[in-house]
């Protein structure tokens, strides 16, 4: 097993912390340990990802024990990992950020 330690939370609310056991298999990625988590125990779990084009879209980026990481590419490891939104980014909800700037949203 691994433990994801999320932030949790929407702009106006103190944020709070959860931990959630996930399963661990080698090779694993985080967003794989976030899809599941979402899918199996937590459907109001927030994060953005899109796998069009691995690498490039840039929806899934997030802390990972305090570093920019793509969820898709950073591996899961069987131990406790900090999971929250980038900082510098205006958060929508959990792990959601806005991406794109303001001036580049449609209306």
């Amino acid at each position: 097993m691994a433990t994801l330690i999320i932030r949790r939370g929407a702009p106006g609310e103190p944020p709070r912390f959860e931990e959630h056991a996930v399963p661990f298999e080698p090779g694993q990625s985080l967003l794989d340990a976030l899809r599941w988590l979402r899918q199996e125990r937590d459907p109001g779990l927030a994060f953005r990802f899109s796998c069009l084009n691995a690498n490039s879209c840039k929806e899934c980026m997030m802390l990972l024990d305090g570093k920019v990481v793509y969820a898709c590419t950073a591996r899961l490891e069987a131990r406790p990992m900090r999971v929250e939104p980038l900082p510098n980014k205006p958060l929508l909800r959990d792990l959601a950020t806005a991406i794109a700037p303001p001036d580049e949203r449609l209306g």
